[in-house]
This record gives structure tokens, sequence and C-alpha cells, in this order.
């Protein structure tokens, strides 16, 4: 048998062999972007530990743990000594002239004598006494000497005022009356608001003391209204609190009407002001002397 020969076609042209060339180019171009992105977002913690855990697989080297040690500069003590100071209190009082440590004293007694004078309204916890190195405050709620938004005393007010007027006639210093009520809003004919409500409770307490023979030039009413809370008006127990007078009994060298510039200043242990010059001593002259050059 003959062999017959196969005729060979000829293959044809494939022009999308381009398409494979340009495919893995760009599978390595993604490649290299995502090993350029890891490499710079790379987690030093992460980087450690793969670090030390393929140093220890290849190299079987034990992690070792180096602690930063602190710079040493100079000697460190092994303890911290603490400096000892002086009495602050002591060291204060000799600074403070004659007339502020007898002021300190007086409002010291004033504070004893209201908590002994009025024991039973604090025990009941309508009158509150705060002794502070400058003044002292005593607070009485509004329940204890006002009707509900009236600023006229009741009868019950009366005897509390005149127990207070005993402690503070025979003491010079000056005495602010300020007035305080809760935040619920009030607007009547003789009360607008709650300003005027405790403008004019302050206003009544203040007369009531002037009956009691206190000098009207140390008195002083004042009506902050529901803006100087002490506690939450957001329930009756907050608001009741809110509602209150209270007597600052001022130290004669901070109040305003107590002491002259010159005396303020020597009680505070300072230089006389300048403003108010003190008069030099007149002295006879001769016509020589008083006559012109």
């Amino acid at each position: 048998m003959s062999r017959r020969r196969r005729k060979q076609m000829p293959q044809a042209d494939n022009h999308d062999r381009w398409m494979v060339s340009y495919a893995d180019f760009v599978t390595l171009l993604f490649a290299f972007f995502v090993v350029m992105y890891s490499i710079s977002s790379v987690n030093k913690g992460k980087y450690e530990t793969f670090s030390e855990s393929l140093d220890q697989a290849l190299f079987h080297n034990e992690k070792v743990v180096k602690e930063a040690e602190p710079i040493q500069v100079g000697t460190i003590p092994t303890t911290i000594q603490p400096i000892e100071l002086p009495n602050l209190a002591t060291a204060e009082e000799r600074e403070l002239s004659e007339e502020i440590l007898q002021e300190k004293q007086r409002l010291s007694d004033v504070s004893e004598q209201f908590q002994s004078a009025l024991q039973p309204y604090v025990e009941s916890k309508l009158v509150g006494i705060k002794k502070k190195d400058f003044w002292v405050e005593l607070e009485m709620n509004s329940e204890l000497l006002f009707a509900s938004g009236k600023a006229e005393l009741s009868s019950k007010a009366i005897p509390v005022l005149e127990k207070v007027a005993q402690v503070i006639r025979d003491v010079p210093n000056v005495i602010n009356v300020e007035g305080y009520t809760d935040n619920v809003p009030i607007s009547t004919g003789f009360y607008p608001s709650n300003w005027d409500l405790s403008s004019a409770r302050a206003t009544s307490v203040v007369k009531e003391l002037v009956k009691n023979n206190i000098p009207a030039t140390r008195l002083s009413a004042v009506g902050y209204g529901e803006f100087h809370p002490i506690a939450d008006n957001k329930d009756d127990e907050g608001r009741f609190k809110n509602r209150r007078v209270v007597l600052v009994l001022m130290s004669q060298a901070f109040a305003r009407y107590g002491m002259t510039d010159d005396e303020r200043a020597k009680a505070l242990n300072l230089a006389p002001s300048p403003q108010n010059p003190q008069p030099e001593p007149a002295t006879e002259s001769t016509p020589e002397s008083a006559a012109p050059l």
C-alpha cells in the first residue's frame, strides 16, 4: 500500500496572542502595587513579631527582650525626702495686722452666737451658718420668713430677725442682705419677675433690722433672683433650698463701705494709696521764702 502524504494545512495567524502577554503584564503590575502598598503600611508590631518568629525558625535564636534604660544624669536618690515647711497658717497670721486678726476673731464669735441663738432653726434645717475667713453667712429659708410669692414678712419671721439683730447689733461690720428664688416664673402686678421678688424680700428684711436698731449705713439689699441656685430646681426639695435670704456679715477691710482706703491699707499691711496722699503739715514761711524766684 502506498502511504498517502497528508497535505499540511497552512496555520492561520492568531491576532489575539498579545492579550496573553498583556494580561501577564497587568497581573505583575498589580502584584507590584500590592507589595508596595503592604510595605508602605507595614505594622511595626506585626513586623517585629514576624521577624522574630522567622529568626527563631531559621536560626533557632532565642527571643531577647531588651528594656530601655533611662539616661542617668547625676546621682539618683534612692528615696524622695519630703520638704518640711513651716506652719503656713502661723506665718500668714504673722503678716496680718492686728485689726484683721481682731476681725477674724469677731466673725468667729458672731458665728458661734448665731449657732446658739438659732439652734432650733438650725436643727430643723431652716437656717444654715457658714463661717469663712473674712465673712459669715446666715442662710434663712424663705419658708421661715415669707408666704409663697409674697415679700411681706410673716408673723413667725419677726422673732427670728429679733434674735439676729441681738447678735449683730454690737458689731460694726457691714451686712449684705441677699434675696434668692427658685426658677419658677412669677408675673404679678407687684412682682413682674423673680428679680423683683428677691429684691423686695431682701428689702423687707433690711427694714425689719433697721426697726431693731441696726444702723441703716451698715445694711444693703440685693436681689439675685433665680440665677445663683444651691440645689437642683428639678424637684421640690431643690426649689425649697433655693428660696432663701442670706445675711452676709463682711469684714470691714473688704466691705465697700467698711473702711476708708487708708484704714484698709493699714489693716492689710499695704502701702497707702498714692491717690489719697496725706497732706503735709503746714509750716510757717517768711516773706523771703514765699516770694517767687
